[in-house]
């Protein structure tokens, strides 16, 4: 540690460490611990091309930099010449580092160029902000993001190269991009994610100011050092609970001790001067984890950390609702109870999140308001998914693939390393001929006009501000794990037919371009990759157990013989098929001092929803011991959600929600022979009970109404959903 301080400290004096004018400390990397500055790393398109010869931009000039904001090193006139793919697969290269500039600041104004046109919408807003999904796949199934079943994922051939990622992060940090964020699916599962972010860091000498991850941290740990090597300078660490057990509820995975290994490391390492910007997002659901918000913020006393409490957002796939979400104005009055000194924070005009603090508390705290108070008009956020969209909003549902326009100049092959070599090459021997004004410096790609061309007009579709909240519900959108619309999959599989046979040697030769496909917006005709993978019919025919139509007969009990004798039902001749079902109940209070009590945990007996959802899944497992003619299962899922909602008499339940309620939803599935609606069920009303239970003493006159299963699917009747 003793060295790395005087490794810091030599740096410093020698004026070598450059950062934004920010409160945190002067941030430095683990090469530069080593006494290695990451900037005399050659990027692969260093003597390739220089900003100037791309597209000059007709946009109105950038305003000028604030009179103490530091301006970032100018890109060094000097060219290198391109590592070899051993270089950037062994050791490293190191290559001198040209001396910094002796312009003035007021040359480097006044030389200053204006701001990408095709980064820049109708609206004003300048996109200098770039999000990389760099993989699809994660580590964790947590509620608000995914189903526990995963997602269906793309062939690995449908998904962006590493070369890939890298020419693209080239060409719009030459177009004004100043903060690059890799994020996923989970992106230190992503095998090359070091070496990737090694390449991306280095463009650092042409204007990258920032290199950031969005993680779950179960992995972090054991890469971190060497992320920080290659210019990591921001790490967003998605965690929603304190607790370990709440962890592995709502991740449905275990692995908190190793997500605290990396908190405790980016820690230490900041300690040491890293200047790792340091966030922790907490999404926040109602009967889930909002109790978690005054422990979290407890957190930020003694911490340097940011946390952020981001409101529940509707995705594909995430059970959203309206009375799961938390707001962020609730938010706000529960803190303000415990700690009514909180302050607001001024923000940069681009930021995401409202900042605060709690005085005398060294870490800070933000919310993030999309569904109340979007933050559009400021937003110069661009997002590329794993499989080579381009997403100018979030919510937003069209896209286009910029990644079909990338491997043209691969005969719409993937380019892998040796056609990104070969690729560089040409360029490289391409600069070595005299240019001329009709035959400018070679780009980053070929086709990088095509590409900026299709990248502006995606943005100057960009609309001023997204869907409000009654609608974005209702839209569709990828699942938050893949940000990807699955109408896309079918059109890209006949695209990859299209090409079979061709090697990404001769592809450079054979100049047969792709077909270039434009916006992707869903309803289209394309066959979802959701419906190729459906195993189950929707037929309501009934089949007797001797094979005969039973269709055109009225309906029978299949519990009883024709004797009238009960019976448990002979399930051995069927086939077992994935059977999924759910079943809701609401739990009604007759005094609203109870709905309060059970948000702030005052009952006597303890956490009402904790309790209830522990037991409605234990009792999704004993039915078989409570009903006496039901199957036993093997479970393979079993879901309980409590969902606090606030008094209205006018909400449509004939003046029975006057003190608040609970609504219940379990959802049980297994690999079977035989439904689980019974399960879902018996969930369901054990979670009421157990509701009542805890209650009883604050409200006697409490109801318990509307049990009733809500979907049933799997098995021959297929999938029925009550209307």
């Amino acid at each position: 540690m003793g060295a790395v301080a005087r490794c810091l400290s030599q740096r410093i004096r020698l004026g070598t460490l450059h950062a934004p004018a920010t409160n945190r400390t002067p941030r430095t990397t683990s090469s530069q611990f080593r006494g290695v500055a990451s900037a005399s790393v050659a990027h692969p398109f260093q003597g390739v091309q220089t900003f100037s010869a791309l597209p000059a931009s007709p946009a109105s000039p950038a305003p000028s930099p604030a009179v103490d904001e530091p301006l970032s090193q100018p890109p060094s006139p000097h060219r290198l010449l391109p590592p070899s793919p051993a270089d950037r697969g062994g050791s490293r290269v190191i290559r001198p580092t040209p001396p910094p500039s002796s312009s003035s600041r007021k040359d480097r104004i006044r030389e200053a160029r204006p701001f990408s046109d095709f980064l820049t919408d109708n609206f004003d807003r300048q996109h200098d902000y770039l999000r990389i999904s760099v993989t699809e796949r994660c580590n964790l199934r947590c509620l608000y993001c995914m189903p526990e079943e995963g997602v269906p994922l793309s062939p690995q051939r449908e998904l962006l190269t590493t070369p890939e990622i890298v020419v693209l992060s080239s060409l719009f940090v030459a177009q004004g991009v100043t903060k690059i964020r890799l994020t996923g699916g989970e992106p230190t599962v992503r095998r090359d994610i070091v070496p990737l972010m090694q390449q991306i860091g280095a463009l650092r000498a042409h204007g990258l100011r920032e290199l950031c991850l969005t993680t779950n941290g179960l992995s972090l740990h054991r890469k971190l050092d060497s992320m920080v090597e290659a210019g990591l300078t921001g790490v967003n660490l998605s965690l929603d609970t304190l607790d370990q057990w709440q962890y592995q509820l709502m991740t449905r995975r275990a692995g908190f001790s190793a997500v605290q290994k990396t908190i405790d490391r980016i820690f230490e390492l900041n300690r040491a001067g890293a200047g790792i910007k340091f966030k922790i997002n907490c999404v926040v659901m109602r009967g889930v984890n909002d109790r978690e918000i005054l422990p979290f913020v407890e957190m930020t006393r003694e911490k340097d950390v940011e946390v952020r409490f981001i409101e529940y957002m509707p995705f594909d796939g995430n059970k959203w609702s309206k009375g799961k979400m938390f707001s962020y104005q609730e938010m706000l009055d529960l803190i303000r109870s415990r700690y009514p000194d909180l302050q607001r924070e001024a923000g940069h005009k681009n930021d995401t999140s409202k900042t605060f603090q709690v005085p005398g508390f060294v870490g800070k705290l933000g919310f993030v308001t999309s569904m109340t108070h979007n933050f559009c008009g400021t937003c110069n956020r661009l997002r590329i998914t794993s499989d080579g969209n381009l997403k100018v909003c979030l919510f937003g549902n069209a896209e286009v693939s910029v990644r079909d326009i990338l491997r043209k100049v691969n005969g719409g092959e993937p380019i892998d390393e040796a056609a990104f070599e070969l690729l560089r090459q040409a360029a490289v021997d391409g600069m070595n001929q005299p240019s001329s004004p009709t035959d400018p410096s070679p780009l980053l790609a070929p086709n990088s006009e095509e590409l900026l061309n299709v990248i502006g007009m995606a943005v100057k579709r960009k609309k001023e501000k997204h869907a409000g909240l009654g609608e974005l519900e209702h839209m569709k959108n990828r699942p938050m794990i893949l940000i990807d619309p699955p109408a896309t999959i079918q059109r890209h599989r006949s695209r990859w037919h299209h090409h079979i046979g061709v090697a990404p040697s001769t592809s450079l030769v054979n100049k047969g371009p792709a077909p270039l496909s434009g916006f992707l917006v869903p309803g289209s005709g394309n066959i979802s990759a959701l419906q190729q993978l459906r195993l189950f019919t929707s037929t309501s025919r009934h089949l007797r157990q001797d094979g005969k139509d039973d269709s055109t007969k009225g309906p029978k009990l299949t519990h009883v013989t024709s004797s009238g004798a009960a019976h448990m039902v002979s399930i051995s001749d069927k086939t077992p098929t994935k059977r999924v079902a759910t079943a809701k109940c609401t739990v009604y209070f007759s005094d609203p001092a109870v709905l309060r009590l059970i948000k702030e945990n005052q009952m006597k007996k303890g956490d009402v929803l904790g309790v209830a959802r522990i037991a409605g899944i234990m009792a999704a497992k004993r039915t078989p011991d409570l009903i006496p003619l039901c199957h036993p299962v093997a479970l393979t899922h079993a879901e309980v959600e409590l969902a606090p909602v606030e008094a209205n008499i006018e909400d449509g339940t004939d003046g029975k929600n006057k003190g608040g309620a609970i609504e219940i939803a379990a959802t049980v599935a297994c690999d079977g022979k035989t439904g689980v609606e019974m399960e879902a069920l018996t969930a369901a009303s054990a979670a009421a009970l157990t509701v009542y239970d805890m209650c009883k003493a604050v409200d006697k006159a409490m109801v318990i109404e509307g049990l009733r299963v809500v979907l049933k699917d799997g098995g021959k009747s297929g999938r029925w959903e009550m209307p």
